[in-house]
């Protein structure tokens, strides 16, 4: 007995390490990004700094508005090609997959969060960039857009995206669905409902809180992207103008051009990533809230 207590107990202390590990972690990736770029964008002027539509190192002119505009037109076109067809995909893989092609579509799924970013990206780089072109030229040849692009631009970076979140989105929609208790399904048949019906009205809605954290995830995923969107969006500091034009996201403009950087630069740039971190707590901020009003009802 005092064996079995003893490593009870220690077995909870490594537990609670690992806990302290993962939230010193946290802190201190808080506390270099905040005391690191908070000063710079006092230098710069916070709101000049937000609302500037000009980024210009060497003019030390530093405005990352078309940055924040370009990362949520991307990671929002993301959500629009990839939520939809993930959630789809998980509800067939929950209720209407055959055995037989279950195990190899799951296996796909799982290969897909796999692949390296930049593989993705090669792949958009070589397929999806001369399909967009293309696509570009027919619309302004027929008189529907006034600009066609080069096939690097938020259209591209948005389907790309949209593939690259499937994997989070499907894998965790399908896990809530299949966590809901049979008695739901059973229950809303035996009143009368359809097979699709009981899904879609009744599984779904009790998976919510899954679904929705899929989603967090998909979108944490398609916000913080760095190689795969350098490779298609085109990388141009200024802003957007059409969903066949290039924009940059924030992650782009620290990647790009953190190598060189120094002083106020430098700063500058980790202060984007500070934004960068605010928005993802915002987005998890606002999902607690939902979750909790849900919870109430």
């Amino acid at each position: 007995m005092k064996a079995k207590a003893w490593k009870e107990n220690f077995m909870r202390g490594v537990f609670f390490i690992a806990a302290c590990a993962s939230v010193l972690a946290v802190a201190l990736i808080c506390i270099f990004l905040f005391a690191n770029g908070v000063p710079a964008m006092k230098e710069i002027g916070f709101m000049k700094f937000l609302s500037g539509e000009m980024w210009r190192p060497k003019n030390n002119i530093y405005g990352i508005f078309p940055m924040i505009i370009g990362s949520l037109y991307v990671t929002a076109g993301a959500i629009l090609f990839g939520v939809p067809i993930g959630i789809l995909t998980s509800v067939f893989m929950a209720k209407y997959c055959p055995k037989r092609i279950y195990k190899p579509l799951k296996s796909a799924t799982e290969l897909l969060a796999g692949i390296p970013s930049v593989v993705y990206g090669f792949f958009g780089l070589v397929v999806l960039v001369p399909w967009i072109r293309e696509l570009g030229r027919t619309l302004k040849g027929m008189g529907l857009i006034s600009s066609s692009g080069n096939g690097n631009g938020i259209l591209t970076a948005s389907l790309l995206l949209g593939m690259m979140i499937l994997p989070t989105v499907i894998g965790v929609t399908e896990s809530a669905i299949r966590a809901v208790p049979d008695h739901y399904y059973e229950g809303a048949v035996a009143l009368g409902a359809t097979h699709e019906r009981a899904i879609f009205r009744v599984i779904l809605p009790a998976a919510k809180s899954g679904v929705v954290a899929g989603v967090v995830l998909g979108v944490g995923r398609a916000i913080g992207e760095t190689m795969a969107v350098i490779m298609v969006a085109g990388n141009q500091a200024r802003m957007p103008s059409g969903i066949f034009r290039g924009i940059r996201t924030l992650t782009a403009n620290i990647v790009l051009e953190m190598g060189y950087a120094a002083d106020l630069h430098r700063e500058a740039l980790i202060a984007t990533g500070v934004v960068l971190f605010v928005f993802i707590l915002l987005i998890n901020f606002c999902v607690a809230l939902l979750n909790r009003r849900s919870s109430h009802e």
